[in-house]
């Protein structure tokens, strides 16, 4: 149960990335708190993939970009819980040409896939740092240090998280805490819809997008022991497209 294991908080959990990393972690022996916006089902699918492999977990909805609801949600999960690890995966693609892009493209991008991070970061770091312990591992994206074209707003977002990684690192290290993050590729998963795919395989060096449970891994990675010694990093999950 969550009392005798470590316990991880998965945003955007329901589906995707995200559901991978819930399911790996679970695999890993946390107790694994999946966060949701709204789609119910898809979160309950993902729990009871969880419980059938012999995990733990429960549900927590709540939208990332409501900071009202976000923290009353936090501040009720820290009361029950010593969260050892929190992985920021919610996130939202709505792509155009910045000539073209209106300003609710950009709002909901940047506050979904950036914002939120203040939101969600800011009670669950001073957290940690009374325990001089846990992980924080963002996902972030190759987006957000190549830049791709009609992406204006999710490059500047995905950048940001990395820019506020580093700087997070460095604020929590001597407590233990550390912070990393893992930065997608093109993985097969709903946000690669509507991308030319076969075009773009040939443009990566592995010639094919990768699969959830690759990046999956490299959370896994960062949220175990094996890690110790590493903060402040960007771990790339990209097949080589970007070195």
């Amino acid at each position: 149960m969550a009392d005798t294991k470590p316990v991880a908080l998965v945003t955007g959990a329901s589906r995707g990335i995200g559901r991978a990393i819930a399911l790996r972690l679970a695999r890993d022996g946390y107790h694994v708190i999946v966060n949701f916006r709204s789609n119910t089902s898809d979160a309950q699918s993902t729990l009871k993939q969880i419980r059938e492999n012999g995990g733990s977990g429960e549900l927590r909805q709540f939208d990332v970009i409501d900071r009202k609801a976000t923290g009353e949600a936090l501040a009720d999960l820290l009361t029950k819980h010593t969260l050892q690890a929190l992985v920021l995966c919610a996130g939202v693609r709505q792509d155009e040409l910045l000539v073209f892009m209106n300003e609710d493209q950009w709002d909901n991008v940047l506050s979904t896939n950036l914002n939120s991070f203040y939101a969600i970061a800011k009670p669950v770091v001073k957290h940690m740092l009374l325990n001089r312990s846990g992980r924080i591992i963002v996902i972030s994206s190759t987006s957000g240090e190549s830049g791709l074209p009609g992406q204006v707003n999710y490059s500047a977002a995905k950048a940001g998280l990395i820019g506020a990684v580093k700087a997070l690192a460095l604020e929590c290290a001597k407590r233990g805490v550390l912070v990393n993050a893992v930065t997608p590729g093109f993985i097969d998963t709903g946000m690669t819809d509507g991308l030319k795919l076969q075009e773009i395989k040939g443009k990566i060096p592995m010639n094919r997008l990768g699969t959830p449970e690759e990046v999956a891994s490299a959370v896994s990675f960062l949220a175990s022991s094996d890690s110790n010694y590493i903060t402040g990093q960007v771990i790339r999950v990209n097949g080589g497209i970007y070195l």
